[in-house]
């Protein structure tokens, strides 16, 4: 049985749609050269790529992942 009060996507609260741009934005954030990254870079991501405050957070997180796994 679902529980009704857990959002779409588990416990994260992102749906699988959102998951895509939070990817995209992701991987464009790791792979764009730090002097072009807009400042601040929450709002610029929110703007972009069409996310949420926490989306924008998690895309930062995951472009610090590709970045360390390149290394």
């Amino acid at each position: 049985m679902t529980d009704p009060t857990i959002p779409v996507g588990g416990s994260t609260g992102l749906s699988h749609e959102h998951s895509a741009a939070v990817e995209e934005a992701a991987r464009w954030l790791a792979t764009e050269p730090r002097d072009r990254v807009p400042h601040p870079i929450v709002p610029a991501l929110r703007s972009r790529f069409g996310l949420t405050a926490q989306e924008a957070c998690a895309a930062i997180k995951e472009a610090r992942l590709i970045q360390a796994r390149a290394m």
